[in-house]
Formats: structure tokens, C-alpha cells, sequence
């Protein structure tokens, strides 16, 4: 409890995550490029750096909020940088979504300086921060992770270990595949409704609905692998169910779109490939269900 907190990146996401570590017992020291941005936790009691370089130096602890790739790379090895002051031992947890390959690249660097660094982006959103209620995936040392434990559950209440650098990163990507393939697949079906004449916000009121109950895509995310499943395997049963229930719902779903003069590329390659990836095959057609 006794760690110096530094946060750089005081945005959309940054912002409500630093106003969560005021009540981190250490001391918290923020930085951004905006005045505006930091006087908030000035008159909160927070300290102010006015350069990356300063934050290191009085912090032990460095989260950093920044937009790509190129921002963390200037905040962490610019002539003002982090590592212009980082002490041994001091861990810098990069939490923006940035190349898997820039974060192990940027690891070596911070290595040579004895600087522990961390992949730990963040899934939740402002909302998310705000409530501290973040998942934070780690990619780092066992030991960089532990010690960073108590200070990210300010605002966050997952907090997971991926893996060595670079795996927090990955664990993200696959993370946002979910959801922005989950978007595109709702713009589709919005396009399907519409062609039909219902009213899309209320059918978005019941998606929304029924996702916070089953608990969306994530609700079959529950097996240690993707292989097949073997026919002695607990899942078997409960995956084919699913499995039969979305190849119908998919095939009468592309029946209405054709009727409607509405493509639906996503329902088709699901109707392919759903059965196979949950590891159960794919089920009987509707021609081969009619036959017997």
C-alpha cells in the first residue's frame, strides 16, 4: 500500500481511472499534456508532473492511458520520457490497446533499464472505469503483477494474468473480436428487421434484454480448448443443443432475407461454421431433417 502511483493519460477512459486511485492510501501523481485536464486531481490532493520524466521520478508504479502505439512509444522513450528518470524496479503498466509486438519490443528497452513493463489493457469502457469495475488483462512478470494488484482494483474487478508481455495485448484483441464481430453482426440483423418493417430501437431493447440475462457470446466461452469434443465429454449434449437451435434460427433467419431481398453474409458463414466451432459439427440439414 505503500507504492507511488503515477498516471499519464488523462482521456475519455484515463481520466475516470486516475479519479479512482484518489483513494489509493500511496500517493498519486498524474500527467497529461492538458492543464485543463489535470486540475481536477490537483485540487483533489493529487500531485502534478509536467513531464513524463518528472512522473517517474516520483512514482514506482506508472499507468499510462495514451491513444496508439506511437504515443506510448514517445511517453515511455522520448527525450522527456519515462525512462529519462525510471528507477530500477519501477513497473509501467501500459493500459491503451496497442500492438502485441510493440509491447514486447518496448519490454527489451524498459529491461535494459531494469523497468518492469506490462501490457494491461482495459475492457469496460468509461462506464467501466468510472464504477471500477474494469477488467484488466496483464501480460508481465508474476512479480510486476502482483505488485500492481491493489492499486489496479481501485478500478478495476478483474484483474487477470494473460501471460509474459505481450499477452495481455493478445488476450485484448481476442476480447474486441467478440465484440466488434458481435456490432457488425447487429448491424445485420437491424438491416434484416428494418426490411421487415419491426421498430429497430425496440428490437435493440430486447437484445440488450435477453444479452444481460444468457450473458451474450461470452455464455459458451466456457471450455479449456477449441478441439472437438469426444463423445464422452460433459459439453457434448449441451453444445449440440446450441448448435441445433442456432442452425435452425440461422436458416430461417436467411429464409426471411431472401424473401426480403436482404443479404445476410454473417448469418450465411455462421451457418457454416457454428457447429464446427463450438467442436460439435455441423447438424443435419433441413432437407436431411424432412427425409426421415
Amino acid at each position: 500500500m505503500n507504492e507511488r502511483i503515477g498516471f499519464l493519460g488523462l482521456g475519455s477512459i484515463g481520466a475516470p481511472m486516475a479519479r479512482r486511485l484518489l483513494q489509493w492510501p500511496g500517493a498519486l501523481t498524474v500527467c497529461d499534456i492538458r492543464a485543463t485536464a489535470v486540475e481536477p486531481f490537483a485540487a483533489s490532493g493529487a500531485g502534478v508532473a509536467c513531464s513524463p520524466a518528472e512522473l517517474a521520478a516520483q512514482a514506482t508504479i506508472i499507468s499510462v492511458a495514451v491513444v496508439d502505439d506511437e504515443q506510448v512509444r514517445r511517453v515511455l522513450t522520448g527525450p522527456d520520457g519515462l525512462l529519462q528518470a525510471a528507477v530500477p524496479g519501477t513497473v509501467v503498466a501500459v493500459h491503451s490497446t496497442i500492438g502485441d509486438r510493440t509491447a514486447t519490443e518496448l519490454s527489451a528497452i524498459c529491461d535494459r533499464q531494469g523497468v518492469e513493463f506490462m501490457d494491461a489493457p482495459v475492457s469496460g469502457g468509461a462506464p467501466g472505469a468510472t464504477r471500477g469495475t474494469l477488467a484488466v488483462m496483464v501480460g508481465g512478470s508474476i512479480a510486476a503483477f502482483e505488485r500492481s494488484r491493489a492499486p489496479f482494483g481501485c478500478f478495476a474487478d478483474l484483474i487477470v494474468h494473460a501471460g509474459p508481455v505481450g499477452a495481455g495485448t493478445r488476450m485484448k484483441l481476442a476480447r474486441n473480436l467478440v465484440h466488434f464481430v458481435s456490432f457488425t453482426a447487429a448491424t445485420e440483423a437491424q438491416r434484416l428487421a428494418e426490411a421487415a418493417g419491426l421498430d429497430i430501437t425496440t428490437l435493440g431493447t430486447v437484445v440488450r434484454h435477453s444479452d444481460s440475462v444468457t450473458g451474450g457470446p461470452g455464455a459458451i466461452m466456457l471450455r479449456d480448448s477449441t478441439a472437438p469434443i469426444a463423445a464422452d465429454d460433459f459439453w457434448l449434449s449441451i453444445l449440440r443443443h446450441v448448435r441445433d437451435l442456432g442452425e435452425k434460427d440461422l436458416g430461417l433467419a436467411l429464409e426471411l432475407g431472401e424473401r426480403l431481398g436482404t443479404p445476410l453474409p454473417l448469418a450465411e458463414l455462421a451457418l457454416g461454421r457454428l457447429g464446427p466451432g463450438l467442436g460439435v459439427g455441423t447438424g443435419e440439414t433441413a432437407s436431411e431433417r424432412d427425409s426421415r
